[in-house]
């Protein structure tokens, strides 16, 4: 293999795929990155067998060939490199590959090509066509809400299934549900129930820089994969087995408080009381007052308390219509949701003290977000 390309193209190909990288893996060619020319693009790819990634850069490919390098070692002299042309050659007799730029002259033992997991081809006649920039909103507005312990692995991922013309997909770790949805040109031809790990959609949501670009999604029949093709980059990831909860018998269904406020002004207020609230579990008290005969307006009061910090209370200007209330959630969950609402207000609709409460968007009925309160002594 003989190639030409650019430093900074070849960086940032690299960077898209080391994160596919594993280090603790009994394979050694698994802490290695596949450099294979492709159709006259030279193609970059990482996997720890559950997740895997690819990226296409441009360059002049003189002979064809494949080399695994380590990943670490070859990440670090790309990134050193000047912002010059690169040439890579592959001694396919010492599996070697030899990295050329400016005055620097550089050998690296590498792994054959042939060792390396085989990357699935994904069919591009049942993929599903996803508008990228929508797409990385919605993951945005659910992965965060996913588990991150593998005790349970199925409140690990993000489920997607269709509902109409809507891709609906949520998240929960069995304290909050984030759930949103969003019209797709084309639905499936088959039904779409589909676990796929949260920190697979996130490596996508990185990855996929282009705002305007068509994203593919397929579903390869029979192996348990989800494989997500952009024009210079491929994902691909295991599927979780397991069921999701039935989430939606978990969603109220009517509410006896609804309280609008400023989103930028609610997250502030959450933002300052998280500073204490931290050191106490995260626990801070929501006090919802409605208008009280003229003489208080509406508000809503967020406290916090911890023996080792201190004490804060912020009051912040609400519309309150309904009941007095006072409740007691994980600011953090609270402040976590709030940054991905894109609205001016925000809408919390509240019951009980013991009962969910629900985060959405005013005039946006495709986001929604349950958050379970805090049992705790007043």
């Amino acid at each position: 293999m003989k190639v030409t390309v650019q430093q900074q193209q070849l960086a940032h190909g690299v960077a898209v795929v080391a994160r596919a990288v594993t280090s603790r893996s009994t394979l050694p060619v698994l802490s290695n990155i596949l450099i294979k020319t492709d159709e006259g693009r030279l193609r970059l790819s990482a996997t720890n067998l559950e997740l895997g990634i690819s990226a296409w850069i441009g360059g002049s490919v003189t002979e064809e060939g494949a080399i695994t390098v380590p990943a670490r070692t070859f990440a670090d002299l790309v990134n050193n490199l000047p912002n010059d042309s690169v040439t890579l050659t592959v001694d396919g007799h010492t599996q070697t590959l030899n990295v050329k730029c400016g005055t620097l002259n550089t050998d690296i033992k590498g792994i054959s090509a042939e060792e390396f997991p085989p990357m699935p081809a994904p069919d591009m006649d049942t993929a599903i066509p996803l508008n990228v920039a929508n797409f990385k909103e919605m993951i945005q507005q659910v992965v965060f809400a996913a588990s991150t312990e593998d005790t349970r692995p199925n409140l690990t991922g993000v489920h997607m299934t269709f509902e109409g013309d809507n891709l609906v997909m949520a998240a929960t770790d069995g304290y909050r549900i984030s759930i949103t949805q969003n019209a797709v040109a084309q639905k499936p031809t088959q039904k779409l129930d589909a676990l796929i790990p949260a920190r697979a959609l996130s490596e996508l949501a990185r990855v996929a820089v282009n705002g305007d670009e068509t994203l593919l999604m397929a579903f390869p029949p029979g192996r348990g994969q989800v494989i997500f093709h952009l024009t210079d980059v491929e994902l691909v990831s295991q599927l979780i087995e397991g069921n999701f909860p039935n989430y939606q018998a978990i969603v109220p269904q009517s509410f006896k408080t609804r309280t609008v406020l400023s989103t930028a002004g609610l997250l502030k207020a959450c933002r300052q009381t998280e500073i204490i609230a931290r050191e106490g579990n995260y626990v801070a008290k929501i006090d919802i007052q409605p208008e009280n005969g003229g003489s208080q307006a509406s508000q809503m009061q967020i406290s916090a308390a911890s023996e080792q910090t201190g004490t804060s209370e912020v009051i912040v200007d609400a519309s309150v219509d309904g009941s007095p209330l006072l409740i007691s959630f994980n600011i953090r969950y609270l402040r976590e949701a709030l940054e991905v609402i894109r609205t001016a207000n925000v809408l919390i609709e509240t019951n009980a003290a013991n009962t969910p409460g629900m985060i959405r968007p005013v005039g946006d009925d495709s986001f929604k977000h349950i958050i379970m309160p805090m049992n705790i002594s007043r």
